[in-house]
């Protein structure tokens, strides 16, 4: 299951960040991509988020992505996660999560990150100390065949 989320996720690379997009090479943010890999792998969304401002993590009450994720994909140890599992990071201590991104395979020692970057696009990136030390939770995609 995890090579296929990777392959889709993949795919999404290059893609214009695009707040609330979820189409690989027309626009996507951090949950569209998620939700645009999730159609690839597995066919339908199970359910939408709805409309949503780029601060709607801040604003709200609860941690929502979060609560999403405990839904709907299987909860890994960060140290068990690996490339195709989604992770999510929140900012600040006690503040929810704002952002997903799909784990990519390491360059060298270090995982990258495939994730929709505000103001550019979908990129693989270096999973920094700075990044990790943010994640809030690990998650793999079922196997739902």
């Amino acid at each position: 299951m995890r090579g296929r989320v990777l392959r889709a996720a993949r795919g999404f690379l290059g893609t214009p960040y695009r707040h609330q997009g979820s189409r690989a090479g027309v626009g996507c943010d951090c949950l569209g991509l998620v939700r645009g890999v999730w159609r690839d792998v597995y066919g339908t969304e199970p359910e939408r988020p709805g409309p949503y401002s780029a601060d709607w993590a801040e604003t709200g009450e609860g941690d929502p992505m979060l609560a999403a994720a405990r839904r709907l994909f299987r909860e890994v140890e960060r140290g068990d996660a690996r490339p195709g599992d989604l992770v999510l990071f929140r900012w600040r201590d006690g503040r929810p999560a704002k952002h997903c991104g799909l784990l990519d395979e390491a360059e060298g020692e270090r995982l990258r990150l495939i994730h929709a970057y505000e103001g550019a696009a979908v990129v693989s990136s270096p999973l920094t100390p700075g990044w990790a030390r943010r994640i809030a939770g690990c998650f793999q995609f079922i196997d739902r065949s």
